[in-house]
């Protein structure tokens, strides 16, 4: 007999504002238990020491995670100049350093090869995979072994402050995959000086804002309460990056039950990935095709 899961059928978005020295894993389970929740997860690892928006999504709302993952985000981080580390952060050891600082028209001009379509190799320290085994169980046993780059779209890399010679501080606005740190360590290479990062926030990803975050303080104070279930955004802010069509009742039932379903459509085009709304609340997820939504996720409500 297949084991019941427990939890409330809650769904929806909470932004949280992460702090340093917590995983994103450990968010999700806090999050998920303050909530009494079934079923929760993120849209978008953090490293343990980085803050910012960790967008955690609830119940129904987790089939709509690959869109927030995919979305712009973007980053404030500072970058220590003159020391390289093992994990291109604090968190490591110092393998290399120089006495070379570079000027701020040199970090500037430096920035432009790391704008538009770049590859980029992660950090040993991270959880790419390798073989199967994430890439940071390798580095902690010592392992020689390499990463291969990967595509990285990056809209935007700015030098926001130059505190004093050891460090800068930048502003990045990214697509999926990008590594804060690589961009610090490649940096440190390109102006031959090392370099790493020395703290990280994400100051917004996709839809949601870290202004707008709640704080690990607040989500103990008000777990288990009704209040805290005021803090909850709809699923539909997920689906903010795509179109959206309506629906029928006819059509809703249809489309909860897997089958194509009648829309009603303005500016989408045939072959379209959009999501069918009926009095406003999410239904599906699918193509257009002919009238029709052809769904490849449905919404199932609560109350339905």
């Amino acid at each position: 007999m297949a084991r019941t899961r427990k939890g409330r059928d809650i769904s929806g978005w909470l932004v949280v504002d992460k702090p340093a020295g917590i995983t994103s894993t450990a968010v999700v389970n806090k999050v998920k238990w303050a909530f009494s929740a079934k079923k929760a997860g993120h849209a978008g690892t953090l490293d343990p020491e980085a803050t910012g928006v960790l967008a955690v999504a609830l119940g129904e709302a987790t089939k709509t995670v690959p869109y927030i993952t995919d979305a712009m985000k973007a980053y404030r981080f500072s970058v220590r100049l003159g020391q390289a580390t093992n994990t291109d952060d604090t968190e490591g050891e110092v393998t290399d350093t120089s006495d070379a600082r570079p000027t701020d028209d040199e970090i500037k001009a430096a920035l432009g090869q790391f704008v538009g379509d770049i590859m980029q190799v992660p950090p040993k320290f991270s959880a790419v995979k390798i073989d199967g085994e994430r890439a940071y169980k390798r580095a902690r046993s010592d392992e020689d072994f390499e990463i291969a780059a990967r595509p990285l779209y990056v809209e935007e890399l700015l030098m926001a402050e130059r505190p004093d010679a050891d460090h800068v501080i930048l502003e990045m606005t990214c697509g999926k995959g990008g590594y804060v740190r690589s961009i610090a360590r490649d940096l440190g290479a390109a102006l031959g000086c090392f370099g790493h990062v020395e703290w990280l926030r994400r100051v917004w990803s996709g839809p949601f804002d870290a202004e707008d975050g709640i704080s690990m303080e607040k989500i103990e104070e008000l777990a288990k309460t009704p209040e805290i279930d005021a803090h909850l955004l709809p699923l539909e802010e997920g689906l903010a990056d795509l179109p959206e069509v309506k629906t029928t009742e006819g059509g809703a039932a249809k489309l909860r039950n897997g089958n194509p379903g009648m829309v009603i459509v303005s500016d989408v085009e045939y072959g379209d990935e959009c999501w069918a709304s009926l009095h406003g609340e999410a239904v599906a997820v699918g193509v257009y095709k002919a009238g029709e939504l052809h769904p490849s996720r449905v919404f199932v409500r609560a109350t339905q």
